[in-house]
């Protein structure tokens, strides 16, 4: 009896494992790629998907194949759409936020954005976009504002050093035409002198 337990506590925890094996727990993508895809799949009643203009003017949508978007209006996107799905309005922000995630700007001539897991109909595959790794710098911090502070030394002790120069320029002018009037004053005292003593001798 007691062995017939112990089969069934066995067969038990047995299934209980291989159903925890089977169930992996679900990833989520991250809220920002969750947001930007909510907000192109939000105009999709208007054709096509995205966030569009009171007047019907496209603001933001997903590009002809679907495999990225386009901002047609930064200002409007900025202004309208960013406040209702972020905490900000800052477009600079969005496109930084974008960067870390591996978006690239494909076009020069408009905002176009694309990500080879970032595409229409396939939200499934947002979980796979993970925010770039920090490269490791070349310099550790510590050095790198060890760096900057002897720059700023060094740009300080020039421009004094410039100064300095300047100074002692104006010093050598001042001190020449100090020269000139006092040899002036020693010429002029020497002619009254001169005339002093010729009206005495003429006494």
């Amino acid at each position: 009896m007691a062995a017939r337990f112990s089969q069934l506590d066995q067969d038990t925890t047995s299934r209980s494992s291989s159903s925890s094996i089977k169930s992996p727990r679900t990833k989520c993508p991250a809220p920002f790629l969750s947001k930007t895809y909510d907000l192109l799949e939000e105009g999709g009643a208007h054709g096509g998907g995205g966030d569009h203009h009171p007047h019907g003017k496209k603001i933001v949508s997903w590009n002809a194949d679907g495999n990225g978007f386009v901002v047609w209006s930064p200002a409007e996107f900025s202004e309208l759409t960013l406040p209702r799905f972020f905490k900000h309005n800052n477009f600079s922000s969005f496109i930084r936020q974008l960067n870390t995630y591996g978006f690239k700007k494909t076009s020069s001539k408009q905002w176009e954005f694309k990500h080879d897991r970032f595409q229409k109909g396939r939200r499934h595959m947002l979980f796979e976009i993970t925010r770039k790794k920090c490269e490791p710098s070349m310099f550790p911090t510590y050095l790198k504002a060890s760096s900057d502070q002897e720059n700023a030394a060094a740009a300080m002790e020039e421009a004094s050093g410039l100064m300095l120069k300047e100074e002692n320029k104006n010093l050598r002018r001042e001190k020449l035409e100090l020269q000139i009037q006092v040899a002036q004053f020693e010429d002029l005292e020497t002619k009254l002198v001169d005339c002093l003593s010729q009206q005495h001798m003429g006494n």
